[in-house]
């Protein structure tokens, strides 16, 4: 098995995460999260806020996953949100074009391209059905939202949203003005969008319905960004368009250079590396796009992206999107979106950090997981950050009976608050086993020298190694092992 496979085989083991409606074989692309994935994907979460929500001093909204279709007419989503679809001519199986397209030629190629372009790659490549060998039909562009209507006898027009910025922009000017706020601002959102993916695969990577963590940052265009000369020497790792090695500069050196083409883009892209480095994140890079990889609306892209086992993944992109999204919803709705910076009428420019909280937390496992030999077995085991384990701390009394379990019970009792569990069933090792596939830094045995003594066996995750820590100073040293 690769990584990924062993990666994917224990999270559905141990119930990280499950495909939704699994006994009755539901559609691809939907999946629930079990105990321990609902935790590790709220400590996430809950990290990103104090990083990059509050350490910004951002506001924050919860929109509503339905909006109406005329929103999506004016953010350019009903004409510009679309994959390239080609059906086999002979036993009907449909295809993403850029997906084929890259596998037979050994390389990416843009999701953009026209219809024209497709057709004319598949023809020069002599590329055909993978599954029958049939001979491909035209490529034609896909709408991947999903569109209904509301209301007993309908009529509403609605769409479930395909990204979680759509409400912050609709929102912008009434939040502005009753939170009494300034710019430079960002307004922040965590919920769920929804694309019909053709080919939804690889569990968490590709979805038809996933979690964002998204902020959009309003901007005055003419204003200085004071904020920039708390980051200016922080050094950033990037790969420009057109550069086949990344580099490693300074995000004022990156603005000076023209690398980066204003200060707020440099800082929040800091802002967002500083995140992904608190997390432990290895092997990253932020990868400038090209013109014809930039989403429609977006003047200059950059996307963060990990080394895995399966190729480098976008885990968030970050794109400078000018005046387009309050231009377009003033226009399509007749409203004036302008705000009052000081004494200027300004339309603000946006600059937006949208993060795929699912992709992320594949890669946090993937990054922690590892396998170690000891004597004729091998331990695997997540070695995630203490902060992300979605078990505080596993107690275990040695064996049932002689107040064992009693004082067991009594260490859990203190400790549950903080997300501990309490496991007697098997023997130490395979129960030091179970928690270490889980990521549980560490394990609390309670022995008989616990019963004269008063303390416990305390055992480290990554080391195995054990020591004696006295009760009464327990919680003193499991927040000293989540503070590292």
């Amino acid at each position: 098995m690769n990584k990924y496979d062993k990666v994917i085989d224990l999270a559905l083991r141990k119930g990280f995460f499950l495909p939704a409606g699994e006994i009755y074989n539901g559609p691809a692309g939907f999946f629930d999260y079990g105990p321990y994935g609902s935790v590790l994907k709220r400590k996430f979460i809950e990290l990103w806020r104090k990083m990059i929500v509050v350490e910004d001093e951002m506001v924050e909204l919860d929109g509503s996953q339905i909006l109406p279709e005329a929103v999506y007419r004016s953010s350019g989503h009903l004409e510009n949100f679309v994959d390239p679809l080609v059906h086999c001519t002979k036993c009907k199986a449909e295809h993403r074009a850029d997906k084929l397209i890259s596998e037979k030629i050994g390389k990416e190629i843009p999701e953009n391209l026209s219809s024209k372009e497709f057709d004319n790659f598949i023809k020069e490549n002599k590329i055909v059905c993978p599954k029958c060998k049939g001979a491909l039909g035209e490529v034609y562009k896909f709408n991947m939202m999903f569109r209904f209507e509301v209301g007993s006898k309908g009529g509403d027009n609605v769409g479930l949203r395909p990204e979680t910025c759509q409400n912050i922009f609709v929102d912008f000017p009434r939040i502005y003005k009753t939170n009494r706020l300034k710019l430079p601002v960002g307004v922040a959102q965590v919920g769920k969008s929804f694309r019909n993916e053709i080919s939804p695969r690889q569990s968490l990577l590709r979805q038809r319905e996933f979690t964002q963590a998204e902020a959009e940052i309003f901007v005055n265009p003419n204003a200085k960004f004071e904020k920039f000369k708390r980051v200016k020497s922080h050094k950033l790792r990037l790969l420009p368009n057109g550069k086949k090695e990344q580099i490693l500069i300074s995000a004022n050196q990156a603005v000076q250079k023209k690398i980066i083409s204003n200060e707020f883009t440099a800082y929040y892209l800091v802002l967002l590396q500083k995140f992904f480095e608190e997390l432990g994140i290895k092997k990253f890079r932020f990868r400038q796009l090209n013109d014809k990889e930039r989403a429609f609306y977006a003047r200059e892209s950059w996307d963060f992206e990990v080394e895995t086992d399966v190729g480098w993944l976008e885990l968030a992109a970050c794109n400078y999107r000018g005046d387009h999204d309050l231009k377009s919803h003033g226009e399509g709705s007749k409203t004036d979106m302008s705000v009052l910076d000081r004494t200027e009428k300004v339309l603000p420019h946006v600059f937006e950090l949208s993060l795929g909280v699912d992709r992320s937390l594949y890669v946090l496992l993937e990054q922690a997981y590892a396998e170690d030999k000891i004597e004729n077995e091998t331990r695997a085991v997540l070695k995630l950050k203490p902060r992300l384990a979605p078990v505080f701390a596993a107690v275990f009394p040695l064996v049932n009976k002689d107040k064992l379990p009693k004082v067991a019970e009594t260490v859990h009792e203190m400790l549950k608050q903080y997300g501990s569990v309490y496991d007697d069933a098997g023997s130490i090792g395979k129960r030091y086993r179970r928690m270490d596939e889980i990521g549980c830094p560490v394990c609390i045995t309670i022995d008989f020298d616990s019963l004269k003594k008063k303390d416990v066996t305390v055992r480290d995750r990554d080391s195995m190694k054990q020591k004696r820590i006295k009760i009464a100073k327990l919680l003193d040293y499991l927040f000293s092992v989540y503070s590292s």
